[in-house]
């Protein structure tokens, strides 16, 4: 099966600077691949380059199994792009924003503008088919951006932090109609983002993006539960690393690993009620170690615990 996208040994520069080096990455037909990095590790760059907004200074990008060199226009590429800046035209208003690239791919305007329509419908920004950019709040701008990558009938779609400036609800349902109206394409999609959360849920498999580089590709569980290094499993969510384990050196702890009750001893430090869960920080001869319970919790700062690691992730070094 030929693959949505190849990318071989990119290289970019900017202002003197090389932003991507060496990146090799894959994303099959129909798959979601996150590339989870902070800012400034290169994540847009990497996203602009497979749009062909900027030239290439070394490698290939092959889409659909095409090569796309720097003279293949955007345009040209079947992709849909979402921006983190929403890039909304500011003399269009919504309706037509999301109808131009049916417009662009030949549909008359009636049924582009329907299908206009059901896309806002779904983004749950129905309401604001009349308004201009200036109109909206940045929430809204981000979701009508959203709808005008997804008119476009597109082989893969590059998605820049879709969902950055939305607050818990609107996300939610945001990411799911991105998934739906995705996986009834079969389109794949490269997914920028700096939400170790938001990558390991909506993704197949997850690349850990550092200065410029691909440092780790697994599925969402294999960079979770095996990172490769520290850094790695800070990206990936809340973790404890210990010095001195017996027998294996450094180790990595989630949070979730740790059960309140057990042989060793420690003072609770603080105590994070989150809903759905508690986050505490115990103080122990090791250092500090986080643990997460279910629902809310009667012990408070101060109080004396014992706990256990009911498994632990050795890191090199």
């Amino acid at each position: 099966m030929t693959s949505a996208l190849e990318v071989r040994g990119l290289v970019v520069h900017a202002g003197g600077h090389e932003i991507l080096s060496g990146v090799d990455l894959a994303v099959a037909a129909g798959e979601v691949v996150a590339v989870l990095g902070p800012s400034g590790s290169g994540k847009t760059t990497l996203l602009s380059a497979v749009a062909g907004f900027i030239p290439l200074s070394a490698g290939e990008i092959r889409i659909g199994g095409e090569v796309v060199g720097s003279g293949v226009p955007p345009e040209q590429r079947s992709i849909g792009f979402v921006f983190q800046s929403y890039a909304l035209w500011p003399h269009l208003d919504a309706r037509d924003t999301v109808a131009f690239p049916l417009r662009a791919a030949g549909h008359g305007v009636d049924a582009a503008r329907r299908r206009a329509d059901e896309l806002l419908t779904a983004m749950g920004i129905a309401e604001l088919a009349g308004r201009r950019p200036a109109e909206m709040s940045g929430g809204q701008q981000q979701r009508v951006g959203v709808a005008r990558a997804l008119a476009r009938d597109a082989t893969l779609y590059l998605l820049d932090e879709p969902t950055a400036h939305l607050d818990a609800a609107t996300r939610g349902a945001a990411e799911s109609e991105i998934a739906a109206q995705r996986a009834a394409r079969g389109a794949a999609a490269l997914y920028a983002t700096h939400d170790p959360a938001e990558a390991l849920g909506a993704a197949n498999r997850v690349a850990l993006m550092r200065s410029g580089r691909i440092v780790q590709v697994g599925s969402p569980i294999e960079v979770y539960e095996r990172p490769i290094d520290e850094w790695a499993a800070r990206m990936t969510g809340p973790v404890s690393v210990v010095a001195d384990w017996p027998g294996m050196g450094r180790v990595a702890i989630r949070p979730e690993w740790v059960r309140l009750g057990g042989s060793r001893s420690a003072t609770v430090s603080a105590v994070r009620f989150r809903g759905s869960f508690t986050d505490l920080t115990l103080t122990t001869g090791l250092g500090e170690i986080e643990v997460r319970v279910s629902g809310a919790t009667r012990h408070r700062p101060g109080e004396s615990v014992t706990w256990e690691a009911n498994r632990v992730w050795a890191l090199p070094g």
